[in-house]
């Protein structure tokens, strides 16, 4: 039996031989969402990781199609503003944004509008979000 596979218990008429069925309801098949910047070192470090592992991922890339409100207010609920924002990117330095203090609403639209600023790259499998390498958590996801 090949990898995703599973043993339904089914004989065919050769007594050696097992029917198995890659849509069955315990088989889901792993596919990722990862939001991020081609040229980031960790963003193809995770495209990298997924890669390796064979799942499913679908690349949204930031300085083509930026993240709206939406989308990131998920990751934002998730995690808070802080995790988001690169306070070491060279983006975030060029912006001077280390003096002013802003609430959360107005970061979330400095965001939408400087994708730079993130701390990338932003995974989601389902419902379950992670804002930067977080290896372990996706090791967990892909059960490899």
């Amino acid at each position: 039996m090949g990898p995703g596979r599973k043993n339904l218990g089914l004989r065919s008429l050769w007594s050696h031989c097992y029917i198995t069925h890659p849509s069955h309801p315990e088989l889901k098949p792993v596919e990722v969402q990862v939001f991020g910047i081609r040229k980031s070192a960790p963003t193809r470090s995770a495209l990298r990781f997924f890669a390796e592992r064979r799942v499913k991922t679908h690349f949204v890339d930031l300085t083509e199609r930026p993240a709206s409100k939406g989308e990131l207010t998920r990751f934002v609920q998730k995690h808070g503003v802080a995790a988001l924002v690169d306070r070491d990117s060279r983006r975030f330095a060029e912006l001077g944004l280390a003096a002013p203090r802003y609430g959360d609403e107005r970061w979330l639209e400095i965001l939408v509008q400087e994708p730079l600023l993130l701390r990338l790259p932003l995974v989601r499998f389902g419902q379950q979000l992670t804002v930067g390498a977080a290896e372990a958590t996706w090791r967990s996801w892909t059960g490899r």
